[in-house]
């Protein structure tokens, strides 16, 4: 199976890979985790990639095609794929279907995680993490069990990652609406796309992906 999962910041598209790789042994190709590791190993896209990132720049499209590209030449043709948050534009699922070509892929899948704006601000604004052991709370739909004290390690100390406000949220889901929700017709004329409610429980979320995969 190869797999797109699209959706704007926190519809929980990485949640919902993690648990796909558990669950169907398949590999979660997160674009932002590769460029990371890519210039980490200075391997050769990586230390082109970070060229552009040291001059300010944003990687181009060409760039994040060979990172994937090179990620699918080292899986076996057998492994099945999730595109985490990729292709974000038309130029992008354009590049996408000639590399999936070009190795002999096909998508089984485009699942979109609709959200509900206003809820997806009280998501993400909610989220903190343990600075210690980094285990993650919310502070409605999940607290600390003794206000202040992590639950696992005990830790007294919390972070908050600063782009987790309001107004970074709604800026990120104007880009999606804009640059990414138009890609969908071009799925939609192959009969790919299918729609899940993100704003339902993890397990909802993960019980409706599963229908769709058997």
């Amino acid at each position: 199976m190869n797999i797109i999962l699209l959706g704007p910041p926190g519809a929980g598209k990485g949640t919902q890979a993690h648990r796909m790789v558990e669950h169907h042994g398949m590999r979660q190709l997160s674009t932002g985790d590769m460029l990371r590791a890519a210039v980490k190993a200075q391997t050769p896209v990586g230390q082109k990639a970070k060229a552009v990132m040291d001059r300010g720049e944003l990687v181009s499209d060409d760039i994040v095609s060979e990172l994937i590209d090179a990620e699918l030449t080292a899986l076996a043709p057998e492994t099945g794929v999730i595109f985490d948050g990729y292709p974000r534009t038309q130029a992008q699922a354009e590049q996408l279907d000639g590399l999936l070509a070009k190795h002999g892929r096909c998508l089984t899948r485009v699942i979109e995680l609709g959200v509900d704006e206003d809820a997806l601000v009280e998501r993400i604004t909610g989220r903190f993490s343990c600075a210690e052991c980094g285990t993650l709370y919310h502070d409605m739909a999940n607290p600390p069990k003794t206000d202040g004290v992590c639950d696992q390690c005990g830790s007294t100390e919390f972070k908050r990652r600063p782009d987790d406000n309001e107004e970074t949220v709604r800026t990120r889901m104007q880009e999606y609406r804009a640059k990414t929700q138009p890609i969908l017709p071009h799925y939609e004329a192959q009969d790919l796309v299918a729609r899940v409610d993100g704003m339902a429980s993890i397990e909802d979320v993960s019980h409706a992906i599963d229908a769709l995969l058997t």
